[in-house]
């Protein structure tokens, strides 16, 4: 009998346990599904970020460390939300992600913030929320330069791989649609892997965002070989993404966004990433700083253009 009052004793131990861990849970994704990312950092000790690990050279992995343009801004919002919860010793939890799901992670908790390549446009706005424009470029492609291919129409009756879940897939799709282009369309996991597929013959062409495609020449056998090309097919902008409803975090981020442009820094971390040599290879993409880069360095915010 002892010994069965005993069991019972230790079984609601656990489970008293176990609901006070559900409590903690369901508290964290409350907060979470509410936009309250800071006291959602405070009651955890935690702040999730989520990187990509081949967008060179704005956030990717050597295998070991997460580096870019993009993910050093990342950097310096986390000091100043350590700032303002006055925890230096803030934990940071580096969380791998996708084209594919990012927008599903953010939502469910899974990450707090991330700045990498997302596009902030209208339609994930309604989804999620995006802070002052990190960059803004056209979407262009990348092809070999005796393809004979010079611009899109060149693409019809062709194979051409971009990377699944980006909005120039769902552009090529619209086109291949509404202009008959008859394009077989590769949609590659990422765009390591969509380089790989163009790189070896698979494809004429890899459609994306333009600095992307001057970071995927980084692992190119030989860069002379390549090409980036074509008429824009429209102008996008990277913002940073967190949950919806959460003006005080995006007030935060905005902020620190800000003041890194106006201030001069953010045109040093271009030089240091897109103009001088970058890991792994220590190749220089040579990427001119446009005009639209240098009026949203003067005048820093959060507009879509699409």
């Amino acid at each position: 009998m002892k010994s069965q009052v005993r069991s019972n004793r230790f079984s609601r131990c656990l489970l008293a346990v176990a609901m006070l861990a559900g409590t903690a849970g369901a508290v964290s994704n409350a907060h979470a599904a509410d936009g309250d990312t800071l006291r959602k950092i405070k009651e955890t000790g935690v702040i999730s970020l989520g990187y990509r690990e081949s967008s060179i050279p704005f956030s990717y992995t050597n295998g070991r460390d997460v580096m870019g343009y993009s993910h050093e801004i990342l950097l310096q919002i986390v000091d100043k939300v350590k700032a303002q919860l006055q925890n230096p010793k803030l934990d940071i939890k580096l969380v791998p992600i996708t084209s594919q799901n990012r927008i599903s992670l953010m939502q469910n908790g899974t990450i707090d913030i991330e700045c990498g390549t997302t596009t902030n446009n209208l339609e994930r706005q309604k989804q999620v929320a995006f802070s002052n424009s990190l960059f803004v470029y056209g979407l262009r492609m990348l092809t070999r330069k005796d393809s004979g291919v010079k611009d899109f129409p060149d693409l019809k009756d062709r194979n051409v791989v971009t990377t699944a879940g980006t909005t120039d897939e769902r552009l090529l799709v619209k086109m291949n649609g509404e202009k008959t282009m008859n394009m077989n369309l590769i949609s590659a996991k990422d765009h390591g892997q969509s380089f790989l597929i163009l790189e070896t013959g698979r494809a004429v062409a890899f459609v994306m965002d333009e600095p992307l495609l001057y970071g995927e020449l980084t692992k190119a056998k030989s860069a002379n070989d390549w090409t980036v090309v074509g008429t824009p097919l429209q102008t996008e902008n990277y913002a940073c993404m967190f949950r919806k409803d959460d003006p005080s975090f995006k007030a935060l981020a905005d902020g620190v966004i800000a003041d890194l442009m106006t201030s001069g820094r953010a045109e040093q971390l271009y030089k240091k990433w897109f103009q001088s040599p970058i890991p792994p290879r220590n190749i220089n993409l040579n990427y001119p700083l446009s005009a639209d880069m240098k009026d949203l360095y003067a005048h820093p915010n959060d507009k879509a253009f699409q």
